[in-house]
């Protein structure tokens, strides 16, 4: 039985395909139209399929449209209408954009026959799609379950769970218009970037001091005793941000802290930091408050969290740390491209009532491509190669001398971590690669860090790991690296001594765990500075984007499954 989940309706468009309930195929959609998060969000498109992601599943499985038994769509337009009347942000805060978006947004269905589906049809509200993507996907059967993001269909922005064997019960919602999603997307665009820049904010917030801001912050948002939390709706209005382009109201803010709306062309501030900081340490609080709850009604021992909240690797460390739980599960796309993946798991096992689950242990379940694809491509591209006889060895050296290294091999990552087979790889003892790789590739600001790649068996020698969990080997967890190691390691170190580490184990990946071994052998440390292979546009997909990138930027070479490209000698190729 084939069950293809859809996630289409806001952002992160996703398709995901199951094969008797086990994951075969998932992808995002931006990866493939090279749309940053697949697709705007607007009034008119909640029906704009993932009709790239779609495709490659049905090929990844050799079948078509015809062949699934079920589709799943994380969305429920019936609880939608209840969410409208509150007042929404972004595209569609006005009374025609409601009923444009509640008019377009059934279409779905039909779209889906017209492409030939003659099985059943699935709404999955969007919490209950988060929620099924993290603990599914998990290997326990008595765990609690946290959402955190924006918004659900349900006028929602988190929700208390229990999972025990194949069913998923909600125990307790957050009511908008308290939402830790939407405020840091309003303290996003306060601080001058998008409301899609959480990621800044976070990388920002270690150079702040969060007392400063406490007490102002807290006045807009609180605990409550039941477990969830309070805001201050009209010192905050989440109704009025809009995306396209980042606006919001922020008199609130503010008024509060004394600071006016940052322009994204002034500089940054230590206030503006202080400001980060002290977001950050209020969410890590208040996440910790709703799972502190959670594990008095549930009683389990195992913890799942799932959300755009749950991308936040601080908070997530600081749940884990603190809280009662003794095994923590955070799927790789915790935002809402997993919610495909959930939907179709809340389908196969709560719809249909199937016990069977295979556990998620990696992301690597996009695209993949042949010898021969690449070398046509590189030849396409008039470029000169070699096919060492041992690539990671060559790799290796390469990088202990400096040098940066586009790395494409196997099967893309689902999710928005680059974990290690689209990733652009460095020397992580040189105390300016951060700035080179900003120089070179990546264009980025100067506070945001980049992540350590470490042997797994090698990863509590490095860093101080309290609780081992597998999130971080989707590099959802930051820990601080031991005082005896951080002068090895200066640049993957975050300013506050804190690393996002990925956790490489040999059976998961072994062509990057040998890739690291090496470079053990040759430095003494068994780790290497990974980063997304892209460069101000969604990750890489094809051998075509890898070596776009390549050309484009000042990467210094292309590791191509078995090919290795070199810059020097084919500076004059043609691009395309």
């Amino acid at each position: 039985m084939y069950i293809l989940g859809v996630n289409c309706v806001y952002h992160e468009s996703s398709a995901c395909l199951l094969k008797h309930g086990r994951v075969i195929a998932a992808a995002e959609e931006e990866r493939f139209n090279r749309v940053k998060h697949g697709k705007q969000v607007r009034a008119d498109n909640p029906d704009e399929l993932p009709l790239n992601a779609i495709s490659f599943c049905l090929r990844s499985a050799g079948i078509s449209m015809a062949d699934i038994s079920h589709v799943a769509c994380a969305g429920d337009p019936h609880q939608m209408s209840l969410v409208l009347e509150l007042g929404l942000p972004s595209a569609w805060n006005s009374p025609e954009k409601q009923v444009q978006f509640l008019k377009t947004l059934p279409n779905v269905p039909a779209k889906l026959a017209a492409m030939g589906l003659r099985g059943d049809f699935h709404w999955v509200p969007h919490h209950i799609a988060h929620a099924a993507s993290a603990y599914y996907a998990s290997p326990f059967r008595d765990a609690a379950v946290l959402v955190i993001d924006a918004l659900g269909d349900d006028s929602f922005s988190a929700a208390l769970c229990h999972g025990v064997q194949n069913e998923l019960r909600v125990l307790q919602h957050v009511p908008f218009p308290a939402s830790l999603g939407y405020l840091w997307e309003l303290h996003s665009i306060l601080l001058g970037f998008g409301a899609y820049d959480a990621a800044k904010v976070m990388g920002l917030a270690a150079y702040g001091n969060p007392q400063h801001f406490a007490a102002a912050l807290g006045e807009l948002v609180w605990p409550l005793p039941d477990g969830g939390f309070g805001m201050k709706d009209e010192a905050l209005r989440f109704s009025d941000i809009c995306y396209y382009p980042p606006s919001a109201y922020c008199d609130g803010l503010e008024s509060r802290y004394g600071v006016a709306r940052r322009r994204s062309s002034e500089p940054l501030l230590d206030v503006h930091h202080d400001i980060a900081a002290a977001l950050q340490a209020n969410t890590d609080e208040l996440a910790l408050h709703m799972a502190d709850h959670l594990f008095r009604l549930t009683g389990a021992r195992d913890l799942c969290l799932s959300g755009g909240v749950a991308l936040n690797c601080v908070t997530n460390a600081h749940v884990f740390e603190h809280a009662s739980f003794t095994r923590l599960f955070v799927q790789p796309a915790a935002h809402d491209a997993g919610t495909s993946l959930g939907a179709a798991y809340h389908v196969w096992n709560h719809v249909l009532g199937h016990y069977q689950r295979e556990p998620m242990v990696h992301a690597y379940l996009g695209p993949s491509y042949s010898d021969t694809e690449i070398e046509e491509a590189l030849r396409s591209y008039g470029l000169r190669y070699d096919k060492p006889l041992n690539l990671e060895r060559d790799v290796a050296r390469l990088i202990s001398e400096r040098q940066v290294v586009g790395f494409f091999q196997g099967a893309l990552e689902f999710g928005p971590r680059a974990l290690g087979n689209r990733s652009i790889l460095a020397d992580p003892r040189q105390a300016d690669m951060r700035d080179l790789l900003n120089r070179k590739v990546k264009h980025r600001e100067y506070f945001r860090p980049f992540a350590p790649s470490v042997l797994e068996e090698a990863a509590s020698h490095w860093f101080e790991i309290r609780k081992p969990t597998s999130a971080s080997d989707f590099m959802l967890m930051a820990y601080l690296a031991r005082d005896c190691c951080k002068w090895q390691i200066p640049a993957v170190l975050h300013v506050d001594g804190t690393c996002r580490i990925q956790s490489v184990k040999k059976e998961v990946n072994p062509r990057f765990h040998r890739l690291i071994s090496e470079f053990q052998e040759l430095t003494g440390v068994p780790i290497l500075l990974n980063t997304s292979f892209n460069d101000q546009e969604p990750i890489i997909c094809s051998p075509t984007d890898a070596i776009e990138t390549f050309l484009e930027t000042e990467i210094d070479f292309l590791a191509i499954e078995n090919c290795l490209v070199a810059k020097s000698g084919n500076e004059h190729c043609r691009r395309k």
